[in-house]
């Protein structure tokens, strides 16, 4: 992904100003740098005179460990380092301020739980992408199924179902391939599915992972999202398989509490529906990881009925 300078530090000035990121604050990052949310983070804390603390290469225990002994004010993570880091116990956060939170859609058993251990953090949510950085920003009157309303500096626009940016934090192309991104009168698309309303922005899911059962489309970002809120999920991928009725059907994949199965399946079927809720949940010891902590659908997927 090729981008300008210019298009990381205008949004420095923004966090900046919104979370007071500069000389005494402490930062942590939590990934490797090779991922652009570490990357991110690590460049922004550096710019502005913080103080960083790489914690990459660590364990989730000695990840929160350090957090504390360090007393880091400032933390760039995802849901899925946030969930290991919460799972390993151990000391509290009383200095962590502010955990500024993107990736993926921060379920409210997390948001519980974060609150436990850092008492005094102020969670905050972003929508965005490699390719156009900050998209959204959500706040403590967000809606709960809302990623939140325009970043600073960001216009949103919803066409035929697809999310489309513009703003001064945009890439200016791919380095190598074609990629996945679109652009139309200024405007960025990197193939999200989803609405505005009142101003806050609700997201279905990638275009590229929708799929048709019984000729309904259906985002299994949003079926996700909703295990990962149900007591007794830790980890959660929705796949689908090839169905000689329906076309397809979706089934998920879920590491934690097996002995709660007939009770996530019934909430599934009343959320979704029978056609849209999962068959099967297949139940994993081993929950195969991206390094980035998201989900590897690939090798989840190996060996599915």
């Amino acid at each position: 992904i090729r981008r300008t300078q210019a298009s990381w530090i205008a949004s420095f000035g923004v966090n900046a100003g919104l979370f007071g990121i500069g000389p005494h604050c402490k930062v942590a990052v939590l990934g490797e740098l090779i991922h652009s949310l570490a990357l991110y983070g690590a460049i922004e804390a550096l710019h502005l005179g913080a103080e960083l603390h790489l914690l990459g290469d660590l364990r989730p225990d000695r990840q929160r460990t350090a957090l504390a002994a360090r007393g880091v004010r400032l933390l760039y993570a995802t849901p899925a380092q946030l969930r290991l880091l919460v799972a390993v116990g151990g000391a509290a956060l009383p200095d962590l301020r502010f955990a500024l939170v993107g990736g993926s859609k921060l379920d409210p058993s997390l948001r519980a739980a974060m609150t436990q251990m850092a008492p005094a953090c102020g969670v905050h949510e972003f929508y965005g992408a490699a390719e156009a950085s900050f998209i959204t920003l959500a706040g403590p009157n967000t809606p709960p199924d809302a990623v939140g309303s325009a970043y600073p500096g960001v216009e949103l626009r919803v066409s035929d179902g697809e999310v489309w940016v513009k703003s001064p934090y945009l890439f200016q192309g791919y380095a190598s391939d074609a990629g996945s991104a679109r652009w139309h009168d200024g405007f960025l698309s990197v193939g999200e599915m989803g609405r505005l309303q009142d101003g806050q922005l609700y997201l279905s899911g990638r275009a590229s992972r929708m799929v048709k059962v019984a000729d309904q489309a259906v985002y299994p970002e949003e079926i996700e999202s909703f295990l990962l809120a149900q007591t007794g999920v830790t980890q959660a991928a929705v796949l689908p398989r090839p169905d000689g009725l329906r076309g397809m059907h979706l089934v998920a994949v879920l590491q934690g509490d097996a002995a709660q199965e007939q009770r996530i399946l019934q909430a599934l079927r009343v959320q979704f529906g029978p056609l849209k809720a999962p068959k099967t949940l297949i139940w994993r010891d081993d929950f195969a990881l991206l390094p980035s902590g998201k989900p590897d659908l690939a090798r989840l997927g190996q060996d599915l009925p």
